[in-house]
């Protein structure tokens, strides 16, 4: 484990692209199917997860952050949660404030309540959003715009509330086919120009404003299969891919990217890749040097 990173601040995050310090994880220890909760799980029912397998490539992943000077925070799993490995869902941090989700599917719920156990331990701010369904996998930070997918897992209403709440920023809800589970599954900003996008899960209306808004980099459907746009970035135009994702990695590396390829083949047969799999807790606030 990296040494504590001496910042005073113990969260911030303004963006999906900028600087990362910090970044809570969690092994998939009891990984493994257990009920059919998206489309990508269905295609892997029979053989399931590999937890040995998955545990090897998550050990990776999480030096590789450590390599790039992230200071890492491993949650403990617990067995009751399968899919405790993706920590985005369980909250995401805004301002210096995390934002705990209240977790839609039976299967989930109680994760939180290890976050929140954490968060209180040291002493982080944070916001219990109690009675509404956000999970942080919905959500896309991009200064004052926060883009909000409407799901099986996050609905108007709460994002409606969320919108009260946070009257500051502009919240953009962004319906989506929800078969693909979270909006970071079809969407992912990787600098203030810069997005992901598969485009086929989107409206023409919501497509129309993302193109508008971004440099769309098209994700095909076989590498949404394989969480094409569910790429980590870690700022200074470097981003986490899987080494599948090869028409995704060379499109990125064309634009100036560095990508760091890491095989966590395993974990997203549950249907989540790197950005599923952390929760950043703390990003630079210095807007001179953090795309630099």
């Amino acid at each position: 484990m990296v040494n504590k990173i001496n910042e005073e601040l113990e969260a911030y995050c303004a963006s999906e692209y900028s600087k990362l310090l910090r970044v809570i994880v969690c092994e998939p220890k009891y990984m493994e199917i257990r009920e059919i909760i998206n489309e990508t799980q269905k295609e892997f029912k029979d053989e399931n997860i590999d937890r040995v397998l998955a545990m090897e490539q998550h050990t990776n992943f999480v030096k590789s952050l450590e390599h790039e000077g992230i200071e890492v925070i491993n949650l403990p799993p617990q067995s009751a949660y399968p899919e405790q490995v993706f920590t985005r869902d369980i909250g995401f941090t805004l301002g210096n404030t995390v934002y705990v989700a209240e977790m839609a599917t039976d299967i989930r719920q109680g994760e939180e309540l290890i976050l929140k156990t954490w968060l209180e331990k040291n002493d982080v701010p944070f916001f219990n959003l109690c009675r509404n369904r956000i999970e942080g996998g919905d959500v896309i930070i991009d200064g004052k715009t926060i883009y909000i997918g409407v799901s099986d897992r996050t609905d108007k209403n709460s994002i409606k509330n969320l919108q009260t709440l946070l009257s500051e920023y502009d919240i953009i809800p962004i319906p989506f086919i929800e078969k693909f589970l979270h909006l970071d599954c079809v969407f992912n900003v990787i600098s203030p120009t810069e997005a992901l996008i598969f485009p086929e899960a989107l409206t023409k209306k919501e497509l129309a404003l993302l193109e508008s808004r971004y440099d769309i980099i098209e994700v095909t459907k076989e590498e949404q299969f394989t969480l094409g746009t569910n790429v980590l970035s870690i700022g200074k135009r470097k981003v986490f891919s899987l080494p599948c994702n090869k028409k995704v990695n060379h499109k990125l590396r064309e634009r100036g990217y560095s990508v760091i390829e890491v095989d966590i083949s395993e974990i997203i047969k549950s249907g989540g890749s790197f950005r599923c799999c952390t929760m950043p807790l703390l990003r630079t606030t210095n807007k001179k040097t953090e795309l630099a």
